[in-house]
């Protein structure tokens, strides 16, 4: 997740893109001297990068912990470090999110249940109590030890599918709407669930696979907007509820399923 604040007005000249570390606070006795900031009673590290084409300060949580402020093209590291304060709960929240999600037991075994085209289904044994083979839905696949963690297999499945799937209908939806799309690539992104380059090609998160129909045709036609409006304004928003009338709740899914889907 990001949060990003208003876009600055009144840009002015800065340097080239960098990385700034500033104390947040003073450090602790004994600490290490570091830019951090305290989000409820954890002491989070603060990196604060200068970003001339960003248009609004973006905080992001890395996948270390630390709290990341992009400073767009007129922003002042006070206005950043204000922004981050402003937002400290939100990195509490996350944090303790990640800690709940890392806690989880992360092997699918026998049993388990795992979305699929946006229905919750079981994984089961083959037909006739195959040992060699596991079942989901219509799926079918062959694994050495269907007694341990089935993810991997599952997921090179789910993969394929969705290289197939998600890949022919970005380039129909493309079509459809008439934008130049150059390529399709369907990959393992960790922290989105697509992107678009000017150069009109098109990447999506192969777990759109598990998400329904409406919700994946609405990240297709997310990044497909961009090839129209390079940014997140009103009117690339106002594009998408075009293409999507139904892209709010299409949101609203991926928000309450995102658990499952990671």
């Amino acid at each position: 997740m990001v949060i990003r604040a208003e876009a600055v007005r009144n840009p002015r000249r800065l340097r080239p893109p960098q990385q700034i570390e500033l104390p947040f606070g003073p450090a602790p006795l004994g600490a290490p001297a570091e830019p951090w900031l305290v989000a409820g009673a954890r002491r989070v590290p603060l990196r604060l990068v200068r970003n001339h084409r960003a248009r609004r300060y973006i905080l992001r949580l890395s996948p270390d912990g630390a709290a990341r402020v992009t400073l767009p093209r007129g922003g002042c590291v006070a206005e950043a470090m204000q922004f981050a304060r402003q937002n400290a709960a939100w990195i509490e929240k996350e944090l303790l999110r990640r800690a709940t999600r890392q806690a989880r037991p992360r092997a699918w075994l026998l049993g388990a249940q795992i979305l699929f085209r946006g229905q919750l289904v079981r994984l089961e044994m083959g037909a006739n109590g195959c040992s060699g083979l596991v079942c989901f839905d219509q799926e079918s696949l062959a694994v050495p030890d269907a007694t341990g963690d089935l993810r991997p297999a599952v997921e090179e499945r789910l993969r394929a599918l969705a290289a197939q799937e998600l890949t022919a209908r970005a380039l129909e939806l493309a079509s459809f709407h008439r934008f130049p799309v150059q390529r399709v690539s369907v990959r393992n992104q960790r922290s989105r669930w697509g992107s678009c380059s000017r150069r009109g090609t098109v990447s999506l998160n192969w777990r759109l696979v598990q998400a329904p129909a409406f919700v994946s045709d609405y990240l297709i036609l997310h990044e497909l907007a961009h090839l129209r409006e390079m940014n997140h304004s009103s009117r690339f928003w106002g594009e998408v509820a075009r293409l999507c009338p139904e892209f709010a709740n299409a949101r609203l899914w991926l928000k309450e399923h995102s658990e499952l889907l990671r």
